[in-house]
């Protein structure tokens, strides 16, 4: 097991920004960037015996500044808030104050508004080499894009002997405000990457979350029998869907509100590679990367359209509006708490 930090030479509004590198006895690797929690690396054995990365990013951190790339919004690997996903007209309302965001997406605000977590520089505060494991921290300010309250999160990344990367969550604050916290990881798990349309996909969910015609979540809950969007048995994500869309949408999780337990199985049959999510999340969002369009990605490549899948595990997007999804409101005698695992495992 080990941790090695880095500089980049960059700094960001005067903040240096660190590589971080986690791995553990089997050559399992994970390299973090503290701008943005970005996860920039994920490298595991395939079945075929070769090291492969599993997850979407840049050959440099440098990339991750790109203009162009910024404005396309991809989130590449990043940990979004303080409000992952929607908030419908970007306003909200606690203890009978009304709260604007800016209008990111249309008419709603997405990601946390314009400059969110992912585009800020995390204080390293803990590293222990015997777990493999690297504590950031981040302090959001009253009124940063029209949040309430003095915010401050710590996440810490664990890799295990197991092949789990574990990320946790812990935040406070000081005024009753809004939080929804995901990591917006894109993965791959081909060998050469590509297509991901013929990855065995299963989500433990009875209902998803019915959107608008904005992507924003209404308040209902819709069956996913006899649809497209049930996988409680595992199929190829490309089976059911509408190839010119894929998949953008909210299941509600069938688990006990607040457990840890498993939320989203992935595999591929060329590398023999799963990716099982636990999370103590109520729901997970399934996005097949319809709009990716990035440039010059690792090894050069570009990422396009359905090249990639992220499982987004959170609480109920929207749900700062709606009651009675559970609460998104964090007071000050609450710690907010999450916890989600990526494993990789060899196909059974």
């Amino acid at each position: 097991m080990s941790v090695q930090q880095t500089t980049t030479g960059k700094f960001i509004n005067g903040e240096e920004v660190f590589a971080i590198e986690l791995t553990n006895s089997k050559g399992t690797y994970v390299k973090l960037f503290n701008y943005g929690a970005i996860i920039n690396k994920f490298t595991v054995k395939n079945a075929n015996g070769e090291m492969q990365d599993i997850v979407l990013g840049f050959d440099t951190f440098e990339q991750y500044l790109d203009e162009e790339y910024l404005k396309n919004g991809a989130y590449l690997g990043a940990v979004v808030g303080r409000y992952a996903n929607r908030i419908k007209d970007g306003k909200f309302n606690i203890d009978g104050e009304t709260y604007q965001l800016v209008k990111n997406t249309g008419t709603d605000c997405l990601h946390g508004g314009l400059v969110g977590f992912d585009k800020k520089v995390w204080d390293i505060v803990d590293v222990d080499e015997e777990q493999s494991l690297v504590t950031l921290q981040y302090e959001s300010v009253d009124g940063e894009e029209n949040f309430p309250g003095n915010l401050i999160i710590d996440l810490t990344f664990e890799l295990t002997e197991n092949d789990e990367l574990i990320l946790s969550y812990e935040g406070e604050t000081d005024q009753a405000t809004a939080i929804n916290l995901t990591h917006h990881g894109y993965f791959n798990l081909a060998p050469n990457g590509g297509f991901i349309g013929k990855h065995k996909q299963q989500i433990f969910a009875s209902n998803y979350l019915e959107q608008d015609e904005n992507y924003c979540v209404t308040g209902k809950l819709v069956p996913v029998k006899d649809t497209p969007l049930n996988f409680i048995e595992p199929k190829e994500i490309d089976r059911d869907w509408n190839p010119d869309f894929g998949y953008d949408q909210t299941f509600v999780l069938d688990k006990i509100y607040g457990d840890l337990s498993l939320a989203s199985k992935t595999n591929d049959a060329e590398s023999g590679l799963t990716l099982s999510i636990y999370t103590t999340e109520p729901v997970a969002h399934l996005y097949t990367a319809k709009y990716l369009n990035v440039k010059n990605g690792k090894g050069g490549q570009d990422y396009n359209g359905f090249d990639a899948f992220c499982v987004e595990t959170q609480h109920h997007p929207n749900g700062i509006n709606i009651p009675e999804f559970p609460t998104t409101i964090l007071r000050p005698e609450d710690l907010y708490t999450q916890t989600t695992i990526y494993k990789v495992s060899l196909n059974k």
